[in-house]
Parts: structure tokens; C-alpha cells; sequence
């Protein structure tokens, strides 16, 4: 089925994905250019781009055709026409809210943590992650999509080497091997689709996802091989249960920002790359390859779960759950169908607002209490009332609670999955009662009790962290209670993937209701 149905922009060639793109990488520049006896302007100029780009991704939402399945505001212009790239660009309904997530969540980051030392790099690897963020969400282009994806490796390894904690060398290096190692397999894999491809067809070079995955001309037992080789890239950024040693670490030497970012945005460059680069593209292998997947998902939330009960570092719990977490996305992924995907889509845009309000909340008391060990301590609900309260709220999130964000994505996804693979979903289930252990067994010993020593002199959220947090709470509560909105931009394109993959894989059942509706053409 043709995903490419429509195609808008604000008009006058202006197209609102190339300027998210562009934009943050302008400001990065401009920030390297700055004399460094100015380091006030630094911040301003990243929090001015960063909330411009973030005003654009909301642009794009509020312009987005709801209901219609096809990739919007689409672009494509050629790049190396002799190879067959191009700079193709668009955005559907599964991609629209991790680039709003993206272009929201960095001016929160920015501005809710300021380094202690070399602002001007600080600033300006920020920036680049944004740009490289952006352009993973939206490239049409397995290229320019490698590009963009090896790009924001670059400005994480930077941010947690210079400005992270305790055995910071140790953990980025982990970090930047694993997903290095990862994606030198994948590039081997864009190759060979593309080559396969063209002799396929007997047509010209090509590395356009949207031509090659219409077509579906490679073998099977090509695909299958090339599948595992993308699939082996997107397991470790996920990370997928056994490549995910890497996270803890980086998560618990990360500076704040860099852990805000890396939970909110860059681990869900993995899961997206599975919906568009592994579903989309390879229809047959993903089917043939979800049993294991499916497998190392639930055995992925179960371990994570358990590891994170035993934590007593309050970041490293965080960073576990994490692991948890993910492992229902991909089950919702994998289940291949309209409700487990959509699922899948809406918990990675919930984990990606309440994970990193968990970080940051998780940040605000290291910087007050210099320690995160969750034994040094306890009943700081009586000396920081506010902070406890939004902090329950957000725990509440995590664990899955009805009426807030976390329940509705993972309650579609064990539903997908309790249809085609009933014992995965009985299991995975499990571990939403573990996860309710562990956080509000956390709670209990960090906010309740009789505060002694620092721990009753520790100050209450500020203003500016309460204003930081607020559209964090707010997207929590909006999103439980009235999901509707974001489920109708989802749905139409996530029910044409799932008649794409069922049109190539013969394991795999049509959606149960009517067809996904076609996407109308709109020209602005």
C-alpha cells in the first residue's frame, strides 16, 4: 500500500521539516561563533532556537490533516542523483509526535539545567542533537535516515564525557561502541537493499524507503538477512534485552540534560526504526523474526523490572525502568497489529514525557542533596511538600496508572499482543505489577519518614523548576484522560502499515475494521 498520499508546506516553498532541521543547526554554529567572553549569550541563543524549532513542530501539528494516512508536508530533493539520493522528507501520523516530543522537550532541557563550566560547547552540542533528532523523525531516505542517525551519536558521546558524573569515560565509550557496532551492520544492510533492489527491478540505483518497500522486490531470504542487520542496529539503541548493558551506565553518569534527552528522544530512534525501517520495509521478515522479538521484549520487562527493584541508586532505578518499559513497545511493535502499533506510538510518546520529568526530578534532588543513593534519604515529603507531590504524579505516570499517560500506550500494546501471542502478553503483563513495586517502593523511602541531618533542610521545587515541570504534568493528565486527539492522527497511518505488512506477510491477519481511510491531496 502507498503511504504517499499528500503533501503540504505553510506555501512559497517554505517547508516546516527542513526549517526543524536547519534551524538548531544554524543556532549551533552561531553559538560556536560567539567569543567566549560572552557566556550568557550562549544559553539565550539556545533556548531562543530551540523554542523556535519547538514553536514550528507545534506549527506542524496544529496544520496536520487528521484522519489521513499518507506523509505530510513532504520534500524531495535530489542530493546525489547519480547514487540515487535524496533529500526526501515527510511526516505521517507515526512520526508527527516524536518530532512535537523532540522539538518540545529540548527548550525544557535547556532551560531547566544550566552546566557548571564550557557553556559554549554545552550549548552547541545540544543543539546539534536537536538537528540530528529531527531529521531521524523525518527522512524518507535510508541515506540521509543513516545520516541523521550516526549524527546524534556524536553530541551524546560529547555531553557525556565532558559534562558527566563519577565514570563518565567508561560509560560513553560502552555507549558509543555499542551503537557504533550496531550501525556499521546497518549501513551494510542500506547497501545491499538498495543494490538487491535495483537488480530486482532492473531500474535506477535508489535508496527512497517509500519506492522500495512498495515495490517489496527482494528476495525472501535477502530480506530476512538485511532485516536482521537493521534489526541488530535498533536493538541496541532501543536497547533490547541483551544489548542493553550500555543504558544504565550512560544514564547514571549522564549530566540531567543528557539524560532527559537520551530517554525522551534518542532511545526512541530504535523503537521508531522498527515501526518505519523494519515493519514498513521488510513486511515478511518482520513477521517471520517477531517470535524472538516478541521474546526478548517480555524478557526485557521482566528483568528490567527486577533489576530496578534492586537498585539503590535512584538514577539507575530510573534507568531501568526504562529498559521495562521499551520492552512494551516493542511487544506492541511486534504484535503487528492496529492496536498493539498504536499502542507502541503513544507509548513512545508517553515515555518520553514521563521518564524524563522522572530525570529531571531526579536531578533537582542530587543538585540539592549531592547524592543519589536512595539510603542517604527519606522524608523528604515533609521538607519539599511540592516536589513530592509532583513527583508522585509522575510515579503514578510511569507505573501505569488509569486516568494518567503510561496506561493508555501499554494497555494497547498488551492488547495487540494478547490477540496474536497470548502467553507474550500474560507474562509482559506481569511486569506492570512490577513496576508498581519498584517505584513506589522508591518513594516510600525517599519521600516518606522523618527527614534527619540535610534532608530536613532541603529546599522545595523553585519557580522555575515548577514551571519547567508544569507542561510535563499537564501532557500526563491531558493525555490519560483524553487521548483522542493524538489516536486520530495515529491510527489512520498505523492501520496502513499494518495492511502493508499483512498485504507481503502471509502470517500475518488483515485489520479487523474497515480500511484505513486514503490521504486526500493539500497543497498549501
Amino acid at each position: 500500500m502507498d503511504l504517499v498520499a499528500s503533501t503540504q508546506g505553510l506555501g512559497h516553498g517554505f517547508n516546516p521539516l527542513i526549517a526543524m532541521i536547519l534551524l538548531p543547526a544554524f543556532g549551533a554554529v552561531l553559538v560556536a561563533l560567539l567569543p567566549k567572553s560572552r557566556p550568557d549569550q550562549f544559553r539565550q541563543i539556545a533556548v531562543l532556537i530551540s523554542a523556535m524549532t519547538g514553536g514550528l513542530s507545534l506549527y506542524l501539528l496544529s496544520e496536520f490533516a487528521a484522519k489521513t494516512a499518507g506523509y505530510q508536508f513532504v520534500t524531495n530533493t535530489p542530493w546525489v542523483k547519480s547514487l540515487g539520493m535524496n533529500w526526501h522528507f515527510g511526516v505521517d501520523g507515526i512520526s508527527l509526535f516524536l518530532v512535537v516530543l523532540s522539538g518540545c522537550l529540548f527548550p525544557l532541557a535547556i532551560v531547566a539545567i544550566t552546566p557548571e563550566s564550557n557553556h559554549k560547547q554545552y550549548y552547541a552540542w545540544l543543539l546539534v542533537l536537536m538537528s540530528g533528532s529531527m531529521g531521524v523523525f523525518v527522512a524518507l531516505d535510508l541515506i540521509v535516515f543513516f545520516v541523521f542517525f550516526e549524527i546524534v551519536l556524536i553530541p551524546m558521546y560529547f555531553l557525556i564525557g565532558l559534562w558527566g558524573h563519577g565514570d563518565r569515560i567508561y560509560a560513553t565509550t560502552k555507549f558509543f561502541l555499542y551503537t557504533m557496532f550496531g550501525s556499521a551492520l546497518m549501513l551494510v544492510g542500506i547497501v545491499a537493499t538498495a543494490i538487491l533492489h535495483q537488480r530486482a527491478t532492473g531500474g535506477a540505483l535508489t535508496f527512497d524507503l517509500v519506492e522500495i518497500a512498495s515495490k517489496q522486490a527482494l528476495s525472501t531470504t535477502a530480506a530476512r538477512w538485511i532485516f536482521a542487520s537493521f534489526a541488530l542496529a535498533f536493538a541496541v539503541k532501543v536497547p533490547l534485552f541483551p544489548l542493553h548493558t550500555w543504558l544504565p551506565d550512560a544514564h547514571t553518569e549522564a549530566p540531567t540534560a543528557g539524560s532527559v534527552i537520551l530517554a525522551g528522544v534518542m532511545l526512541k530512534l530504535g523503537t521508531y526504526g522498527f515501526v518505519r525501517f523494519g515493519l514498513y520495509l521488510f513486511p515478511e521478515a518482520s513477521d517471520y523474526f517477531a517470535p524472538v522479538l516478541m521474546t526478548l521484549a517480555v524478557i526485557g520487562i521482566i528483568y528490567g523490572a527486577i533489576c530496578a527493584t534492586m537498585q539503590k541508586d535512584l538514577k539507575r532505578l530510573v534507568a531501568y525502568s526504562s529498559v521495562a518499559h521499551l520492552g512494551f513497545i516493542i511487544l506492541g511493535i511486534f504484535s503487528i497489529t492496529v492496536e498493539g502499533v498504536e499502542g507502541a506510538v503513544l507509548q513512545m510518546v508517553n515515555h518520553g514525557i514521563t521518564t524524563p520529568a522522572l530525570f529531571l526530578l531526579v536531578g533537582m534532588i542530587y543538585e540539592r542533596r549531592h547524592t543519589r543513593q536512595i539510603d542517604e534519604l527519606g522524608g523528604l515529603q515533609k521538607s519539599a511538600p511540592k516536589m513530592a507531590a509532583v513527583f508522585t504524579l509522575v510515579m503514578l505516570s510511569s507505573v501505569g496508572l488509569p486516568g494518567l499517560n503510561g496506561f493508555v500506550g501499554e494497555f494497547l500494546a498488551l492488547l495487540g499482543a494478547y490477540s496474536t501471542a497470548r502467553p507474550w502478553a500474560i507474562v509482559a503483563a506481569f511486569g506492570v505489577i512490577l513496576s508498581a513495586l519498584y517505584m513506589l517502593w522508591a518513594y516510600q523511602r525517599v519521600f516518606h519518614g522523618t527527614p534527619t541531618g540535610e534532608n530536613a533542610k532541603m529546599r522545595d521545587i523553585s519557580l522555575k523548576e515548577s514551571f519547567v515541570m508544569a507542561p510535563l504534568c499537564v501532557l500526563i493528565v491531558f493525555l490519560g484522560v483524553y487521548p483522542k486527539p493524538m489516536m486520530d492522527r495515529i491510527e489512520p497511518s498505523v492501520r496502513s502499515l499494518v495492511e502493508h505488512v499483512s498485504q507481503f506477510a502471509e502470517g500475518v491477519d488483515a485489520p479487523s475494521t474497515g480500511p484505513a481511510e486514503e490521504a486526500e491531496g493539500a497543497h498549501k
